[in-house]
C-alpha cells in the first residue's frame, strides 16, 4: 500500500485557493523554484497543467519532469496529491 506524506494529507484536504507551489506533494523549496521560473508559481496553475493533460500519470509524470528536473517519486507524489484532491474537490 501506499503511504501518504504528512503533506499529502494537509494538501488534499484544503481548497486549492492561492497555494504555493510547493504546497504540492513531492515539490520542495528547488522544484518550487524551477517551477517558478517556468510560470508555475501556484498549486492552481499546476492544477490546470494536471488537468489539461487529463489526469494522465505518465504524460503528467513526463510534464513535471521536463519542467523542473522532478524525479520519479517526487512526479509520482505530486501526481497522487493532485489526482486525490480532484477527487475530493
Amino acid at each position: 500500500s501506499m503511504t501518504t506524506s504528512h503533506k499529502h494529507k494537509g494538501f488534499i484536504r484544503k481548497p486549492m485557493e492561492d497555494k504555493a507551489v510547493e504546497a504540492l506533494p513531492g515539490i520542495g523549496k528547488v522544484l518550487g523554484g524551477r517551477l517558478r521560473h517556468n510560470g508555475y508559481g501556484k498549486a492552481k496553475n499546476v492544477l490546470r497543467q494536471f488537468r489539461v493533460l487529463k489526469k494522465k500519470e505518465r504524460a503528467f509524470e513526463d510534464w513535471l519532469k521536463d519542467t523542473c528536473g522532478a524525479n520519479m517519486k517526487q512526479a509520482a507524489d505530486c501526481y497522487e496529491g493532485l489526482l486525490e484532491w480532484s477527487r475530493r474537490h
